[in-house]
């Protein structure tokens, strides 16, 4: 039986995870769609599908629990963006933190899925600076 700690732990793992992919798929349909941008959406698209943590998927599923996030509701800053620019820096810093947040939690499990999220993390910077300089 998994305690009420190492529920929360996984929780935030999965909350993370979602995030991440989530700030990904946005960027990724923004750089196709709107940018008409095959090679960016197409690392992206690799990069959203890297993002998994397979093994554990029963485990995160079971550890969710999103109609009891404290911080549920939108912030009024979350609520506003100016453009589609404003759009992209949200969610390439979103996924960013995200990645930043599994890197250091999954030493607790794997160090190889720490060094992915490493990887991802600094891919996302790579290209934010290709995408946003563009």
């Amino acid at each position: 039986m998994i305690d009420s700690k190492e529920t929360n732990f996984v929780r935030l793992i999965d909350a993370n995870l979602n995030r991440l992919k989530e700030g990904v798929r946005v960027i990724e349909d923004i750089a196709r769609y709107h940018d008409n941008n095959p090679q960016i959406a197409k690392t992206l698209k690799t990069l959203r599908h890297k993002a998994k943590i397979e093994e554990r998927y029963s485990e995160l599923l079971n550890s969710r629990d999103s109609q009891n996030d404290v911080l549920r509701a939108s912030t009024t800053e979350e609520m506003e963006r100016e453009d589609i620019r404003s759009v992209l820096i949200a969610n390439y810093k979103r996924a960013q933190e995200s990645a930043r947040v599994l890197e250091e939690t999954t030493k607790i499990w794997d160090a190889h899925l720490s060094e992915k999220f490493k990887d991802i993390r600094y891919q996302l910077y790579a290209l934010e600076k290709e995408h946003l300089l563009d």
